[in-house]
């Protein structure tokens, strides 16, 4: 009674969450991730950072031009004596007060500054940074590549996962008929209790199958909610169907993958920043030459003095000059920076060389094993015809009482077994596909 609820409860949960569940292809999941993924976002902000920082405005070959200002007020009080000092009429001089005596300053002025000629430092890093904006661009769509690997990987394996739970739900459907057999067999004397007890523990097994098949499922429908940025629950179904790419379109793409590879061209784009470090450093071996001018305005306020009326004074000046600094010996830094540039590049060259031998081993790698998973997913699809057929003679016969249960079982086995080994080499052989093509550089230019 047990084992009928069990399978009751999957039956009906599996049925109303297929409907209940939508479907998600792998175009919309594609373009989700690309709009979505924490990765792919945090990638593409950096890119932007490297953008803003390799613009004209970032690359010293703009003048700087500042504004100074200020004022000045002061208040102040005076008494001025003559001590002695008598005027014609021969009376002493009173003395003066001036209380309330104001004086204002105001000043303003423009300042410009321009760089002529650095030793062509401020040339070759200007290239530096459009460089690394190239690089910071090829590591966006290495990120978004191996994204999209993560993604599939995940989203074959959800598929690979529904089709092996409608086939484990297949073979406890399978169980559950044997033993309803069994049942009416013993219940009409023509089978024994030990048949019905061996059918319960199949079926019993076959519900555990199913419902940790399913367990496994929904945690990889939760990982793939994870790389989407969705709801960690939302629930979905996914395409089963598997498209392959045409091998003749593949190995064109081989031919030029040294060309398209982006680990290569990362590598590429280092060496060539490399190189500008050299150029840059050398730089400090020559001379700067610096324009500089200035236009100023200045208004003096003065107030009345014993002697003198007050006075507003105002003036402007402008002015223009050059520079030239030439650091005939900075104690070897300048040396030191140009060696150590160039065994940085030299560094670079060798890890280039090395890239280059490690992209020819994966990529001959990475061709063996999916014209092996296409093999293996071949010889399955075959397992399965020969086991279906095995399977349906071995039913036939087992009503008919030519063989045992145990016989049946075993076929009953070798059929749900290799239906499930067909299902993981198809996603499998997918995920090599995508994978070689990954290598090739195409990732990002074929319809998945």
């Amino acid at each position: 009674m047990l084992i009928r609820y069990i399978f009751t409860f999957l039956f009906l949960s599996l049925i109303f969450e297929i409907k209940a569940q939508q479907s998600l292809t792998k175009d919309e999941a594609l373009a989700i991730a690309l709009e979505q993924n924490f990765g792919i976002k945090v990638s593409r902000n950096t890119t932007e950072i490297i953008k803003n920082n390799s613009s004209i405005l970032n690359s010293g070959y703009l003048p700087t031009v500042s504004f100074l200002g200020g004022s000045n007020y002061t208040e102040s009080d005076a008494e001025i004596s003559f001590p002695g000092q008598l005027d014609e009429d021969g009376v002493p001089i009173p003395n003066r007060i001036f209380e309330d005596q104001e004086s204002q300053r105001f000043n303003a002025g423009v300042n410009f500054s321009y760089t002529l000629f650095d030793g062509l430092g401020r040339k070759y890093n200007y290239k530096q940074l459009k460089e690394q904006y190239a690089l910071s661009e090829l590591q966006l769509r290495e990120t978004i590549e191996f994204t999209i690997l993560q993604l599939f990987e995940v989203y074959f394996n959800i598929a690979q996962l529904t089709e092996s739970s409608q086939i484990f739900f297949e073979n406890l459907s399978i169980s559950k008929e044997r033993k309803k057999r069994a049942e009416i067999a013993f219940i009409h004397g023509q089978g024994n209790k030990l048949a019905v007890l061996n059918a319960e523990v199949d079926v019993t097994n076959d519900s555990i199958n199913l419902i940790q098949i399913k367990q496994q499922l929904d945690n990889s429908k939760r990982d793939l909610n994870l790389l989407l940025n969705r709801p960690i629950e939302q629930v979905f179904r996914v395409e089963l169907n598997v498209d392959f790419v045409p091998y003749i379109q593949i190995e064109s793409w081989i031919e030029n993958a040294a060309v398209n590879n982006v680990e290569l061209l990362k590598q590429k784009s280092n060496s060539q920043i490399n190189s500008y470090d050299v150029k840059i450093s050398q730089s400090g071996y020559l001379p700067s030459i610096g324009l500089v001018g200035s236009y100023g305005w200045n208004l003096n306020k003065s107030p009345a003095s014993a002697f003198f009326p007050g006075t507003n004074n105002t003036s402007y000046s402008a002015g223009i000059g050059a520079s030239l600094s030439w650091n005939l010996f900075d104690g070897g830094k300048a040396l030191t920076r140009v060696k150590n540039a160039k065994l940085t590049f030299e560094n670079q060259n060798l890890l280039e060389q090395e890239s280059k031998l490690s992209f020819t081993r994966d990529l001959s790698n990475s061709i063996q094993n999916f014209k092996n998973s296409k093999e293996i997913f071949k010889i399955q699809k075959k397992q399965v015809e020969t086991a279906t057929y095995n399977f349906n003679r071995s039913k036939a016969q087992y009503k008919l009482g030519s063989i045992t249960a145990i016989e049946f079982r075993q076929a009953q086995i070798n059929l749900t077994n290799a239906q499930n080994q067909r299902t993981i080499a198809k996603y499998q052989a997918k995920l090599a596909e995508l994978q070689l093509i990954q290598i090739t550089g195409q990732l990002l230019n074929v319809e998945i």
